[in-house]
C-alpha cells in the first residue's frame, strides 16, 4: 500500500472527528498567535529600554505585563489543544480497532489458516498503538505558516531570505522520508512476525520441552530478533539523519538574517527592538525544521503500522450468504456429490468424491493423517466452500442455505479444546447465551462433566483459569457445550 494512499485514508477516518478537528484547530491558531505575539512585545520592551532621552518605564511595564498575559494563556490552550488532540488520536485508534477486529469476525477460515495468529494480534494491538504516538505528534505540530505574517509586518525583504531558503530543509526531509518508510514497513512485519513467534512457542511450550527444542527456539527468535534491530535501526538512521542536514540549513539561514538586519537596524531600517523580534521568529520558525526528524520518524512509522492494519481491513470478507434459504427441522441426510476441492489450487486433494449418510445412521470416517477427514467437516460447514461439485444436506446444496441456520444443526468438538476466559457456565452455554440452570446441568451431566464441576471451588461460577483443568476436563466441557 503506497504512503499517499495510506495517508489519505488515515485522513478520511480522522475527518469523523470534524467537531474535535475545528476546536483543536481555532484552540492552536489562538495559541500560536499569542505565543507569536510574545517576540513584539519583547522587542517594544528592548525599544522602550533603548529611546531616546532615557528608559521609557511604562512602555517596559505593558510590554512585560503583555508578554506574562499571553505566555499564561497560551500555556492553557495548548494544554488544551493537547488533551483535544489525544482524543482525537485514541477515538481514531478506537475506531480502526473496532473495525478491525469487526472485519476479523466475517473473513473466511481461510484467512486465518494463512496468517500467523500472533501476526494479527500485533496488527490490532501494537501496530495501532505505534500509529496513535505518531498521530498524536503530527497533530502537535505546529501551524507555521502563521509565522510568515509576523514576520512581513516587521520586515518583508528579511521574511523572504528566510522563506526562500526554507524549501532546502523540505527537500532534504522528503528525500530520506521516501527511503526511511520502507525500513519501517519492514520493521512493523518483523515486528508481528516476531509476537506471532513467541505466541506460538508459549503455546506449544510443552511440545518444545518433550522433544528437547528450548535451545533452537531461543537460536530461531535470536535470528528473528536480530532482523528486527537491523531494520530499526537502519529506519531510525535514516529519518535522524533529517536533523544534522536541517539544522546546518537552518544555522546559515539564522546566520544570513542576523547579517542582514544587523545591517538594516544600523542604517536605521528596523529598530532594535524590531530586529531582536525577528530574530525571535526566524529561530521558531527554523526550529521545527530542525525538530522534523523526530516528527518523520514517528508519522513514518505510524504509516508503516496503520498501513498493515488496512491489509487487515480490506481482505475479502466470506461470501454474503443473505437471501439463501434457512435450514429447519432437519431429517439429517448429508451427501457429497462429486467434490473436488483443494487448499492450495496447485495441489490437488480431493477430487471427485462421493459420500453418503442416511438420516439416524451413525458414521465414523477414518483414514490416516493427512488423508481429508478434517477437510470434509470443513466443507460441510462451509468454513470453506467447494471447488467442484455439490454437499446437501435433506436434499438441499448447502451454498443455498445460510451459515448460521447450517451450523446451528451441527456439534463440533475438536481435538484442540477452546475454551473462553470466562465461567465454566459461561463456556457450556457459549452457543446457547439464553440456557436456563436447568439446561446447563442436564448437558454437564450428558457429557459426564457435572462430578468434577461440583468439585470446583465456586462450581459452576468457577472462572476457567482460577482453578487449572486438565485437558481431559477441557475437552469434557466442549462436549457439553456441543
Amino acid at each position: 500500500m503506497k504512503n499517499k494512499s495510506v495517508l489519505k485514508r488515515v485522513l478520511s477516518v480522522i475527518g469523523h472527528f470534524k467537531i474535535s478537528l475545528a476546536l483543536s484547530l481555532i484552540i492552536s491558531v489562538a495559541s500560536v498567535i499569542l505565543t507569536l505575539y510574545i517576540p513584539v512585545l519583547a522587542g517594544n520592551a528592548i525599544d522602550g529600554i533603548s529611546a531616546a532621552g532615557g528608559v521609557d518605564f511604562a512602555a517596559v511595564k505593558k510590554a512585560l505585563f503583555g508578554i506574562l498575559i499571553c505566555a499564561v494563556l497560551s500555556a492553557i490552550l495548548n494544554w488544551l489543544m493537547t488533551v483535544i488532540n489525544n482524543r482525537i488520536a485514541y477515538n481514531t485508534v478506537r475506531e480502526l480497532r473496532d473495525r478491525a477486529f469487526s472485519h476479523l469476525q466475517v473473513l473466511p477460515v481461510a484467512f486465518s489458516d494463512a496468517y500467523p495468529h500472533g501476526d494479527i494480534v500485533s496488527r490490532v494491538i501494537a501496530d495501532a498503538e505505534q500509529f496513535a504516538d505518531g498521530l498524536i505528534l503530527g497533530f502537535l505540530w505546529r501551524w507555521y505558516y502563521y509565522l510568515h505574517r509576523f514576520m512581513l509586518t516587521i520586515s518583508p525583504l528579511l521574511a523572504s531570505v528566510v522563506v526562500v531558503l526554507t524549501p532546502l530543509s523540505l527537500f532534504t526531509a522528503r528525500f530520506i522520508a521516501k527511503r526511511s518508510y520502507d525500513m519501517f514497513k519492514k520493521q512493523s512485519e518483523t515486528r508481528g512476525e516476531q509476537t506471532a513467534f513467541i505466541n506460538e512457542m508459549i503455546t506449544g511450550q510443552k511440545t518444545v520441552q518433550a522433544f528437547s527444542r528450548e535451545k533452537i527456539a531461543v537460536e530461531d527468535f535470536d535470528e528473528v530478533n536480530e532482523r528486527l534491530r537491523r531494520y530499526s535501526l537502519k529506519a531510525i538512521f535514516f529519518s535522524s539523519l533529517t536533523n544534522p542536514t536541517t539544522r546546518f540549513i537552518n544555522n546559515i539561514i539564522y546566520a544570513v538574517v542576523g547579517l542582514v538586519g544587523g545591517i538594516f537596524t544600523v542604517n536605521s531600517v528596523i529598530t532594535v527592538g524590531g530586529f531582536v523580534s525577528f530574530l525571535a521568529y526566524s529561530n521558531q520558525y527554523t526550529k521545527p525544521f530542525n525538530e522534523i526528524s523526530g516528527v518523520i520518524t514517528e508519522l513514518q512509522n505510524a504509516l508503516a503500522c496503520i498501513a498493515r492494519i488496512f491489509e487487515l481491513i480490506d481482505e475479502p470478507p466470506e461470501v454474503s450468504d443473505s437471501g439463501n434459504s434457512s435450514l429447519d427441522n432437519p431429517k439429517g441426510e448429508v451427501s457429497f456429490n462429486n467434490v473436488s476441492f483443494s487448499y492450495d489450487k496447485n495441489k490437488k486433494l480431493i477430487e471427485g468424491f462421493d459420500f453418503f449418510a442416511p438420516a439416524g445412521k451413525k458414521i465414523a470416517v477414518v483414514g490416516s493423517t493427512g488423508c481429508g477427514k478434517t477437510t470434509l467437516i470443513n466443507l460441510l460447514l462451509r468454513f470453506y466452500d467447494v471447488d467442484k461439485g455439490s454437499i446437501t444436506v435433506d436434499g438441499e446444496d448447502i451454498k443455498n442455505i445460510t451459515r448460521e441456520s447450517l451450523r446451528k444443526h451441527f456439534g463440533m468438538v475438536l481435538q484442540d479444546t477452546w475454551i473462553k476466559k470466562g465461567t465454566v457456565r459461561e463456556n457450556i452455554a457459549f452457543g446457547k447465551p439464553d440456557a436456563t440452570d436447568e439446561e446447563i446441568i442436564a448437558a454437564a451431566k450428558a457429557a459426564r462433566a457435572h462430578g468434577f464441576i461440583k468439585r470446583l471451588k465456586s462450581g459452576y461460577d468457577t472462572v476457567i483459569g482460577d482453578d487449572g483443568l486438565s485437558e481431559g476436563e477441557r475437552q469434557l466441557l466442549c462436549i457439553a457445550r456441543v
